[in-house]
């Protein structure tokens, strides 16, 4: 099929692209030797999803780079920036949570879940896979040392004082070497030595016990057993005071099983799993997870991974110390990672196999339902108001029934907006207009929250903007439950409720209705002032502090002529403000 294209490929290290008939790049790679890697693909027997991957492929192109590295960051840089289909692995991950120790003269203890914005990555503790293992960890310091426990200090003191869980930083004076005996102490907890911490439970607990204060001892004792519970999978593994992480993984039919160890003071400290599709090299697939990885979570001093991966161009790459071993401890590890790998995948892939041949299903019912070549980029639309007011609106984003969180957006909406109609209208067409504008990824279908009228509105915008995408309505009857699909056409079609098609679908409704609600619950959250300013297209964080600032409430915002607004805003936006303002009063 590219006998002669491929002949025509050079020796040399760089990034290829798939393209699909229509000229979309669907797969992105790296390769040492181009020449070697392209003709794999179309020279070797393939199976699974590579076998998928390659019956979509009608062109590929390629760039040559002058070393390994710099074919690795253009790859990355290419999957960020075309989002390939078959590239699942750089799309969507979760940070972990950290606890934070602030190193300021009243230290504060607090959990964060963006440590790469940190400047003072040494004040960081874990990763904690399991979040509630981090608050309850927080919890038990909180109770037991009377650190600070607001975010800046107040006038004068609280509740945490006089309970004695503080030691009122605000107006009293504090012991400086009870405060830097206390710090050490939490620090030396925080890098994997409970036993001080538990030796001065059991004091509290024996003296709450001769006091006849059995209730207060109970408590000492919930305590010694909720520090048990959070330290109980962090068994010693070696000797030596290591801190690194470590990566491991096994493949089976397409599947990646990935482990990852967090190693702190030579301590197991915590652990996460991960199975993901593959469509490439598990050497590949590893190091993109691994990167990917790093781009949310605080990037550790030292990093292990198995034999196959390529280190060296992995260290260069995260500037940091990459290795393998062969043997000792740390190969013990690996080896101990990869069974962990294993096993759970095992036991996950029947289900998994299951599921996939379940969205398959789903999604070929789907297409031979409407009647199209291919359905596979879904995109849902739903908004969320209170009392016919704050109107805001969510979009998310599914690849083959999959979610693809990273790319959900949120939209504020005009203040004059007051029905669910003119909301959508309005979203739909700033969505595509700057789809169109950035040259962005179409869908293939638009799924609307609503019936005829909603999936009318949402057409007039795709037909004004003469974009080729489908369009499909998910009707409730008087239940208010989803019984029919409206196409684009204003046709009815029923649908088995039991049906893996219905389930999907059902599953995106719900997915746009939680993401839309949620949205608006945060700003409602925000306070009244708040929300008011935050749904006032223009207006962003900077201006709303600036306008805080200035008028100081809501209040004195009311009072201001839309010249005192014009001090802080833009001409336009004032008199927006103004004006909405108004209207919200009467």
């Amino acid at each position: 099929m590219f006998k002669e294209k491929l002949a025509l490929v050079p020796e040399l290290p760089g990034s290829y692209q798939m393209k699909d008939k229509d000229g979309i790049i669907i797969y992105v790679g790296k390769a040492k030797n181009l020449k070697r890697r392209l003709k794999s693909y179309f020279t070797r027997t393939v199976t699974g999803k590579t076998k998928v991957l390659v019956s979509n492929i009608a062109d590929f192109e390629y760039i040559v780079t002058s070393s390994e590295l710099e074919s690795l960051i253009l790859e990355i840089t290419l999957i960020k920036k075309y989002n390939p289909k078959y590239n699942v692995l750089l799309k969507d991950d979760k940070s972990y949570p950290y606890i934070e120790f602030t190193n300021d003269n009243y230290p504060l203890l607090k959990i964060v879940r963006n440590p790469k914005l940190k400047k003072n990555k040494n004040n960081l503790y874990g990763p904690f896979p399991n979040v509630g293992s981090a608050k309850r960890t927080v919890n038990i310091l909180n109770r037991i040392y009377p650190l600070r426990k607001c975010e800046k200090l107040k006038k004068e003191v609280c509740l945490y004082y006089h309970l004695g869980e503080c030691l009122g930083y605000c107006e009293k004076k504090v012991n400086e070497d009870e405060l830097s005996a206390m710090v050490k102490e939490i620090k030396a907890f925080l890098n994997g030595d409970s036993e001080i911490l538990i030796k001065r439970l059991n004091e509290k607990m024996d003296n709450a016990s001769h006091a006849l204060n059995f209730e207060k001892a109970l408590e000492y004792k919930k305590m010694i057993e909720d520090i048990r519970i959070t330290l109980k999978n962090q068994v010693i593994v070696l000797n030596r005071d290591y801190n690194f992480d470590l990566f491991n993984c096994y493949q089976s039919n397409n599947y990646l099983s990935i482990t990852v160890f967090f190693i702190r003071g030579g301590t197991l400290f915590g652990r996460e799993k991960k199975i993901i599709n593959t469509f490439g090299d598990k050497e590949d697939a590893l190091m993109e997870f691994i990167i990917k990885f790093y781009e949310k979570n605080l990037l550790s001093k030292e990093v292990f991974v198995p034999d196959f991966i390529d280190h060296e161009l992995l260290s260069n790459y995260l500037n940091v110390k990459v290795e393998t071993r062969s043997k000792g401890d740390i190969k013990k590890l690996l080896d101990l990672a990869e069974e962990n790998a294993k096993i759970y995948l095992e036991e996950k892939e029947q289900e998994l196999t299951k599921n996939e041949h379940k969205r398959m299903e789903a999604i070929e019912d789907l297409r031979k339902l409407l009647n199209v070549d291919k359905v596979s980029r879904m995109e849902s639309f739903d908004n969320s108001h209170l009392f016919g007011t704050y109107y805001v609106g969510g979009m998310v984003v599914f690849n083959n029934f999959l979610p693809l969180k990273e790319e959900y957006r949120k939209y504020k909406v005009d203040v004059n907006v007051k029905d669910d109609l003119s909301a959508m209208r309005e979203v739909v067409y700033r969505r595509y207009y700057r789809l169109l504008m950035e040259n962005g990824l179409l869908p293939d279908l638009i799924v609307v929250d609503g019936g005829e009228m909603q999936v009318r509105v949402v057409k007039e915008i795709i037909d004004e903007l003469n974009l080729p995408i489908n369009i499909i309505g998910l009707k409730k009857n008087i239940h208010h439950r989803t019984s029919t699909i409206i196409d684009q056409n204003l046709n009815e079609i029923t649908i088995d409720s039991h049906s893996n098609l219905f389930l999907y679908l059902a599953n995106i409704q719900e997915e746009v209705h939680r993401y839309a609600i949620t949205y608006h619950r945060t700003i409602k959250n925000k306070g009244m002032l708040s929300s008011i300013l935050e749904l006032i297209p223009g207006i962003g964080e900077a201006r709303r502090k600036a306008l805080l600032k200035e008028f100081s409430s809501l209040k004195k915002i009311k009072e201001a002529s839309v010249d005192d607004l014009a001090r802080v805003l833009p001409k336009d936006t004032a008199k927006e403000l103004y004006q909405y303002l108004r209207e919200n009063e009467k």
